[in-house]
């Protein structure tokens, strides 16, 4: 089983990144599951729309988990509700719209995808730690389910390489989402959980994480509040590849970088 996961979405720019490189994924991967993250694919770059989830399903994407920008958009959140194809983080306190995890048949087998958040930088959510113990002795010893595949959405790396090694055996990969940036430790931990720290971004290829640079660089040598605005121009698309046994093991990870020449 092949799973191909792209990195976080970012905007408008982001979208027509999806369209210009996604195609191209699908011919050289052919992966039986694509998953990505969308919390800033938004025309803001902050949340989701109905209309923006609706599109990424159209151009071939399956699922689509979240973040800590889950609820930046109202309208997602009676959507969130019915749409079972989309995963918000499971750890978020109190009793927010839409699921935590989604299971959907893939080649005979049920895959789980998992939507955690970190807290280190972050915010009060509860324990990713305690919540993904939960989650996986409901998965695996009520349902028997082996194929679990998780965003781990956090800021430092230390989290997110911390929490794979909680989970290692129990899950089929655990791939980092939050920083735009990725990562180049790919690797597959003991006990078959494929791992990378971060998958990067999908958007524009010359801004700063996604956003234009000039109101970036302006927040950080005067500290004045500013709106950020999606970067547009050049594009790239980050993510990573996974292939799966039949015992939900991974036996390959392999980083997806595609970047204007």
């Amino acid at each position: 089983m092949r799973i191909v996961f792209l990195g976080d979405i970012v905007g408008n720019t982001g979208l027509k990144a999806v369209d210009a490189y996604f195609p191209e994924i699908l011919k050289r991967f052919k992966p039986d599951l694509t998953i990505a993250n969308a919390e800033n694919a938004a025309a803001s770059g902050r949340g989701l729309t109905p209309r923006i989830a609706e599109q990424l399903f159209d151009k071939g994407i399956e699922i689509l988990t979240l973040g800590n920008h889950a609820w930046d958009s109202r309208e997602i959140y009676s959507y969130l509700e019915r749409e079972k194809r989309i995963v918000r983080p499971a750890n978020f306190p109190g009793n927010p719209p839409g699921i935590g995890f989604t299971i959907c048949k893939v080649n005979g087998f049920d895959v789980a995808i998992v939507n955690l958040l970190g807290r280190v930088f972050m915010s009060d959510y509860d324990s990713p730690f305690a919540c993904i113990d939960g989650i996986v002795r409901e998965l695996r010893e009520s349902r028997g389910i082996r194929h679990i595949f998780v965003d781990f959405h956090a800021e430092t790396s230390s989290e997110k390489m911390s929490f794979a090694w909680h989970v290692t055996g129990k899950v089929s990969a655990v791939v980092g989402t939050h920083t735009h940036v990725q990562t180049a430790d790919e690797r597959i931990l003991g006990g078959g959980t494929a791992y990378l720290t971060d998958a990067g971004m999908t958007g524009a290829y010359d801004g700063i994480i996604g956003m234009k640079k000039e109101p970036v660089l302006h927040r950080f040598l005067t500290q004045m509040p500013v709106r950020f605005e999606v970067e547009q121009g050049r594009l790239q698309l980050h993510g990573a590849c996974i292939d799966l046994d039949e015992k939900g093991h991974a036996t390959h990870i392999e980083r997806i970088s595609c970047k204007p020449l």
